[in-house]
């Protein structure tokens, strides 16, 4: 299966600059958050494959201008292909604003998903915005990952952890990919593509996207009166 991860800054080639057969030979597009909801229609409409998304701390204008044609997958658990993927968006607080957690609401976002979790055996794909402390995150405080993300990667690994939120630019100590355990920690900064193996699929599994969690995620609205 061959995924183009997306993150924080349009990419030109892919929609300024944009030319027919691009986007060809791609199974799935994951936004790992802060970029346009027009991008995000955009590569929907060309790529004519499932475009997947959580929201970065930036992305309160899907509020109002939400990204059609794609999928949220902030705050659930879904399958693809046989792989299964849950969401998890949004930073580590640090100013009033959407999309924002503290390391306790990050909590009990997990929390939430761990029946999926142990339902389904385990999860291949988690996709962030912020990475997971000491894991391509920095140290000034809106860049700071989470402790959670790290605490479930180590009880829970999955193959691969794609995140976005710190740009590669930030640091030269940042890298695109390092690993923790047996887990690829990915930075998908503006895209980056993943190949992975293709999986059987279990009866039923006709190549769309299967979802084992359609609850609405705490996250999903702001409260400016409760910070």
């Amino acid at each position: 299966m061959k995924i183009l991860m997306i993150a924080d800054e349009e990419c030109p080639a892919l929609w300024d600059y944009y030319r027919p057969g691009r986007l060809d030979g791609y199974d799935l597009i994951i936004s790992c958050g802060d970029l346009k909801s027009e991008y995000l229609r955009f590569l929907a409409t060309m790529a004519r494959v499932p475009v997947l998304y959580v929201h970065g701390n930036h992305d309160g204008h899907y509020e109002n201008s939400p990204p059609e044609g794609c999928e949220c997958i902030d705050g659930q658990y879904v399958i693809y292909r046989g792989y299964r993927i849950l969401g998890l968006g949004g930073c580590l607080r640090y100013r009033p604003g959407p999309h924002q957690y503290t390391e306790a609401q990050m909590r009990r976002r997990i929390w939430k998903l761990l029946p999926a979790i142990w339902f389904n055996g385990g999860v291949d794909l988690i996709v962030t915005h912020a990475p997971p402390r000491g894991l391509g995150d920095l140290e000034d405080p809106a860049h700071r990952g989470f402790q959670a993300l790290r605490d479930l990667i180590t009880r829970y690994p999955p193959v691969c952890l794609l995140h976005g939120h710190t740009h590669l630019r930030y640091s030269h100590r940042l890298e695109r990919e390092e690993l923790f355990g047996q887990t690829r920690i990915i930075n998908a900064g503006e895209r980056y593509v993943l190949e992975l193996e293709d999986r059987p699929r279990a009866d039923g599994d006709d190549g769309r996207l299967i979802w084992k969690t359609r609850h609405k995620d705490p996250g999903d609205s702001w409260d400016p009166h409760h910070l």
